[in-house]
């Protein structure tokens, strides 16, 4: 065995390996507002594309609960039970489930922006077959094409989003991406509560059909979005990477020291990457108590998204409204339409710009609390309207459901996505958000079958599940999400792993491309 070597490794806050330069060093001094920095306002309108891909998942949780408040939708299809309730709200996310690795593979192989057109197209099209839709069967069918659709634009979308986002705005766009959900709700809760009136089919085939307008809308501007810069340098198109980062992050400067440094930690990182992909699987997800850590609170992630009660109000609006006495059509869609602004005021002008000043784990600590309390009144109230039926209760049970939203907003809504990505390394970052989103995925399949059921059967008594979840959830916050604030992605992975400690390295144990590898990143530096 060769003598023992000591190294360490040294990356400088905000720095890839390979750059000693600090990230805020190199970033312009005299920068006006990105609002008003051509280039930048450029960028920030070209990522509205795939920004407004969550929008697609928004619409449609909507529109269902739009329609099923729809006397013409409900005779159409001959009063569907929960049962069947559950399996047209089920299939959607079925859909999303089985195509989640597919399109992860499409996009290596492709591109971020080949398995967003291609959805993209789907969408629209398998919208069109639900709006022609003759019989039960073929809305089954068509919703679970459209989730399958879906999938392939809001899997690569955030993605896309962070690897080509100017450097200080990758964190609130990020958190931003998912607040679009309700970009898609609104449109939906508004084009139900407009068509409600009309005696006929179409008052529920446009609400169908308007599912292609946003689609419409992304497909039309897809050819101004360029591709990642991560994804080219990868595929070795060295040259394409630096133009797009040149003409977007620089302004075309080609002598810029901002796109030098990128470039530079990108070519680190895809190298690094190259040598450790063959490594990386579902079983480095377990394999230390640090990534074990990480990987529960993805798992929670996923599965509170969709268990922490909020679900029931999303897809089961009129059940759940059916509950306090408010059972015409038009309040409900009114009331659908107005919480769906709601839900968009409070996730961007509270959650997704708070981030960064109150920080992730005050903003989860906030929400689980609130969302307890809420609950709880909600449960409450709920009981006593139905011995006393008082309308006031039943206005009071309305009252907390736009709370309990408003706490569900500002962390749920903004950091699925965004608290993910972080707390996970490079290397297990794409495998951790898919765990995450799979979790989510699969506990919504769950959730659609088991929630119009329990809702019927126990009507207000299912609210308890909720209470005993939440107040679980708030001390696996408290003793498992670490904050985040203020932090490089480096600084992040210590709050799990420790300080960066000495490493041994055997000598001559090493394989020629990882010596080679270290050599090229101590040249750069």
């Amino acid at each position: 065995m060769g003598l023992k070597t000591m190294f360490r490794r040294k990356e400088s806050k905000g720095a890839a390996a390979g750059n000693n330069v600090d990230l805020s060093n190199i970033l312009p001094k005299d920068a006006k507002p990105w609002y008003r920095t051509g280039h930048l306002l450029i960028l920030n309108l070209i990522l509205l594309i795939p920004l407004t891909s969550s929008s697609a998942v928004g619409y449609d949780a909507s529109m269902m609960n739009g329609l099923q408040s729809l006397s013409q939708w409900r005779d159409y299809f001959d009063q569907p039970s929960p049962a069947i309730l559950g399996t047209l709200n089920a299939v959607y996310p079925i859909g999303k489930v089985l195509m989640l690795f597919p399109v992860a593979w499409l996009g290596d192989r492709f591109g971020r922006r080949v398995p967003i057109m291609v959805g993209l197209v789907s969408m629209i099209s398998f919208a069109i077959l639900q709006t022609a839709s003759q019989n039960i069967a073929m809305f089954v069918v068509s919703r679970f094409l459209i989730g399958a659709s879906t999938i392939m634009v809001a899997q690569p979308s955030p993605i896309l989003i962070t690897e080509l986002a100017y450097p200080t705005h990758r964190g609130k766009l990020t958190a931003l991406y998912n607040s679009s959900f309700f970009i898609g709700a609104i449109v939906a809760a508004w084009g139900t509560y407009g068509t409600f009136r009309l005696n006929s089919t179409w008052s529920w085939r446009i609400p169908s059909a308007l599912q292609t307008a946003l689609p419409l809308v992304q497909l039309a501007f897809i050819w101004a979005l360029p591709e990642s810069p991560r994804w080219l340098v990868s595929k070795g198109r060295t040259e394409e990477a630096r133009q797009i980062l040149v003409r977007y992050h620089a302004g075309g400067d080609e002598t810029s020291a901002l796109v030098d440094y990128e470039m530079r930690e990108i070519e680190d990182y895809i190298r690094m990457e190259a040598q450790t992909s063959s490594e990386t699987t579902f079983k480095d997800m377990l394999r230390t108590k640090p990534n074990q850590r990480r990987t529960l609170i993805a798992i929670l992630l996923g599965f509170y998204s969709q268990w922490s009660g909020i679900a029931v109000v999303t897809y089961y609006l009129t059940l759940v409204l059916d509950t306090i006495g408010i059972t015409s059509t038009e309040e409900q869609t009114l009331i659908n339409g107005i919480l769906q602004l709601f839900n968009f005021a409070a996730a961007v002008g509270v959650g997704a710009f708070m981030i960064d000043l109150l920080g992730r784990r005050t903003l989860f600590l906030i929400s689980a609390c609130g969302l307890f309390c809420s609950y709880v009144c909600w449960t409450a109230l709920s009981a006593e309207f139905i011995k006393t039926k008082d309308q006031a209760m039943g206005k009071g049970v309305l009252g907390f459901i736009f709370i309990a939203y408003f706490f569900f907003d500002i962390a749920w809504t903004p950091m699925l996505y965004s608290y993910t990505v972080e707390i996970f390394p490079f290397r297990l970052r794409s495998l951790g958000l898919s765990t995450a989103l799979m979790t989510a995925n699969l506990s919504l399949i769950l959730g659609m079958f088991v929630n119009p059921i329990a809702l019927r059967a126990l009507a207000w008594k299912y609210y308890i599940v909720f209470c005993c979840l939440l107040f679980v959830l708030i001390f696996l916050i408290y003793f498992l999400f670490p904050e985040t604030k203020g932090r490089t992605l480096e600084e992040i992975a210590e709050v799990f792993e420790g300080p960066v400690k000495d490493v041994d390295v055997i000598e001559g144990e090493e394989s020629a491309d990882v010596v080679k590898t270290k050599a090229s990143i101590d040249a750069k530096a």
